[in-house]
């Protein structure tokens, strides 16, 4: 079998939370130290490769991974024609044009024609401006942006923002957002039928980790009486599961999906209708 290679941040919180993830989603990975670029599962069908999240799309086009995951920001900026098979709703951010906030100016509109931009995303700006009608000079920087306007480098600048609390504490206001961007899975175009089928195997396994985060399974004795107003506020997936109890003719023993948000007002509901011996366990994974 072909070895599916899944290029993945090499740090950071994205980084955890994706490689989290992945091992919950059973690609066992051998020991992962701290200067471990590249690891395989323990089957050896999968490997990890940890790189630069700027740098992955690159590393798709090179042909050294077939899927990676990094931000979608950063797959525009980079322009490369990659698939996007999966967006998630973690690494969440506002790509926004910002000023200096005791600037009258209030939308991009208002700008001069001919503008100093300071961006980490240098290709995105440039032809947002564009579109707008204005002529912008580049100022590519890699770190910093927001304290750019206020030592005299640029009028304008083009970040990313997951709060704009770092935006405020720079003394600048947004005066317009470009684009949404949140972590991504992308996938090259060129894959052969096997790997695919692998990916596609992948995306429902983190499908049903997703899924089953926020769901828990609960367990109940209930009096066989209560079944159908129980199922009135408990219709789990398509209906509550109920089984006999061993020697017990009155009561019957039901299995549901439950909303974890729900779990609080189910529990006082069932013991109002006599439930005993309630249990809730956590859901691994959930296939639909």
């Amino acid at each position: 079998m072909e070895e599916l290679k899944i290029a993945i941040p090499n740090k950071g919180r994205l980084s955890e939370k994706i490689y989290e993830l992945l091992n919950a989603a059973g690609l066992n990975f051998e020991t992962k130290s701290e200067r471990c670029l590249n690891i395989k599962t323990q089957d050896g069908k999968c490997s990890l490769i940890f790189v630069r999240t700027q740098d992955i799309p690159k590393f798709l086009d090179a042909k050294v991974a077939h899927i990676g995951f990094t931000g979608l920001d950063v797959v525009k900026e980079e322009g490369i024609e990659l698939d996007v098979i999966k967006r998630f709703d973690f690494g969440y951010c506002d790509m926004v044009v910002a000023i200096k906030e005791d600037e009258k100016i209030t939308r991009v509109e208002e700008l001069p024609n001919t503008i100093n931009v300071a961006t980490s995303f240098p290709n995105i700006a440039r032809e947002y401006f564009k579109q707008k009608g204005k002529v912008a000079k580049i100022i590519e920087v890699t770190g910093a942006v927001e304290i750019t306007p206020n030592l005299g480098l640029s009028d304008v600048i083009v970040d990313i923002t997951s709060s704009g609390a770092t935006l405020k504490q720079n003394r600048l206001k947004i005066i317009d957002k470009i684009m949404d961007s949140s972590c991504v899975i992308v996938q090259r175009k060129d894959l052969t039928d096997e790997i695919k089928k692998q990916i596609n195997a992948l995306i429902l396994a983190l499908n049903a980790v997703i899924d089953a985060k926020e769901k828990k399974y609960l367990m109940v004795h209930i009096p066989k009486d209560k079944i159908e107003e129980v199922k009135t506020f408990l219709p789990g997936l398509s209906s509550p599961t109920v089984t006999s109890l061993w020697g017990d003719s009155e009561n019957v023993v039901i299995h549901v999906v439950v909303d974890k948000d729900k779990i609080y007002d189910s529990i006082n509901h069932l013991k109002a209708l006599g439930g005993k011996g309630i249990l809730i366990l956590t859901v691994d994974q959930m296939v639909r």
